[in-house]
C-alpha cells in the first residue's frame, strides 16, 4: 500500500446521513435476509450448505477486490469455500473430518502463490477469514449439541446486537467507541446492542427450559465477540481506506459489512460446543 492510500485511510470523512429511502431499504432487506438465513439454517444440509456458500463466495469476491482493485481473481479461494462446505456433507460424519479444513488451506497457499505482491498474506488470510466461519455454523447446525436452535440463537443474537446498538446509539449518543475505526459507533451502542442480546438470548433459552443465566451468558459473549468481528473489519476498510466493502445488498453496503460479526462469532461457538463439548441447552 502507498503512502496515499495510508494517509487517505486514515483521514476520517464525515458519512452522509441515511436517507428515508435508504433506512426502509435496510429494513426490508435486512428482514429478507434475515427470513432466508433462518429458513436454510431449519433445512439444515444442502440448502444451509448453499445458502452459505453463495454468501461466502461474494463475500470473498469482497475480500480480493478490497485489495486488488483490478486484475483480481477469486475462483481459487470461492472453490476452496464451495469445496470445503459440499465436503463436510458429503463425507460422514465420524470419518476424515479434517478434509473440509485442509480444503480450505489448500486454498490459502494457492491464494499464496498467486499474488505475488505485498498483501499475498492478506490474499491467503481471507480465504480463512471468510470460509471457516460458514464451514463453522455446518458443523454446527449437525452437532448434536448444537442444532437448529443454537444456530438460532446465534443468529439472533448478532442481529439484537446491531438492531440494539443501532437504536441506542441513535438515541442516546455519547463518547464515541472507537472513531479511528468507526466513527458513528458509541459506546452507549455497544452497551445497548449487549443488553439486547442478552434479552433475546434468555428469552430463548427459557423458551427451551434451558437456563436463562446461560442463555443470558451466551448472548453477552456471542454481543460481544460480534462486535469485535465488526470493528476488525471496519479496522481492515480503514486500512484501505474504504467505506463500504462493496454495495451487493442495498441499504446495508456489502456482504462482508454484513456478516462481519458472524465470521468472529461462529468458529468461537462452534469451538465451544463441538471439540470442548460445551452443551448450553443442557440437551442430552
Amino acid at each position: 500500500m502507498n503512502g496515499a492510500a495510508t494517509s487517505e485511510a486514515k483521514t476520517q470523512v464525515a458519512r452522509p446521513q441515511r436517507t428515508g429511502l435508504e433506512w426502509f431499504l435496510r429494513i426490508l432487506f435486512g428482514l429478507a435476509l434475515a427470513a432466508v438465513a433462518v429458513g436454510a439454517a431449519w433445512d439444515g444440509r444442502w440448502l444451509f450448505a448453499l445458502f452459505l456458500g453463495a454468501g461466502s463466495i461474494a463475500a470473498v469476491r469482497e475480500w480480493h477486490r478490497i485489495y486488488l482493485v483490478k486484475g483480481f481473481d477469486f475462483a481459487v479461494s470461492a472453490l476452496a469455500i464451495a469445496g470445503a462446505l459440499a465436503t463436510q456433507n458429503l463425507v460422514p460424519q465420524t470419518h476424515e473430518r479434517a478434509l473440509p479444513w485442509a480444503i480450505l488451506a489448500v486454498g490459502a497457499l494457492f491464494d499464496l502463490g498467486m499474488f505475488r505482491r505485498r498483501d499475498a498474506w492478506w490474499h491467503a488470510f481471507g480465504v480463512f477469514y471468510v470460509g471457516v466461519p460458514p464451514l463453522s455454523l455446518l458443523v454446527l447446525r449437525n452437532d448434536p449439541h448444537g442444532g437448529f436452535w443454537i444456530i438460532l440463537i446465534v443468529f439472533i443474537a448478532v442481529w439484537a446486537t446491531d438492531t440494539g446498538a443501532l437504536i441506542c446509539g441513535k438515541l442516546i449518543g455519547g463518547p464515541k467507541l472507537s472513531p479511528k475505526l468507526s466513527p458513528n459507533k458509541t459506546w452507549s451502542g455497544a452497551f445497548g446492542g449487549a443488553l439486547t442480546a442478552i434479552a433475546c438470548a434468555a428469552i430463548l433459552f427459557a423458551m427451551r427450559g434451558a437456563n436463562i443465566l446461560t442463555g443470558a451468558l451466551f448472548g453477552l459473549t456471542i454481543s460481544v465477540v460480534g462486535q469485535v468481528g465488526d470493528l476488525f473489519e471496519s479496522w481492515i476498510k480503514r486500512r484501505v481506506g474504504r467505506k463500504n466493502s462493496g454495495s451487493l445488498i442495498p441499504g446495508h453496503g456489502g456482504v462482508l459489512d454484513r456478516i462481519d460479526s458472524i465470521l468472529f462469532v461462529a468458529p468461537l461457538v462452534t469451538l465451544a460446543i463441538v471439540v470442548l463439548g460445551f452443551n448450553p441447552l443442557g440437551l442430552p
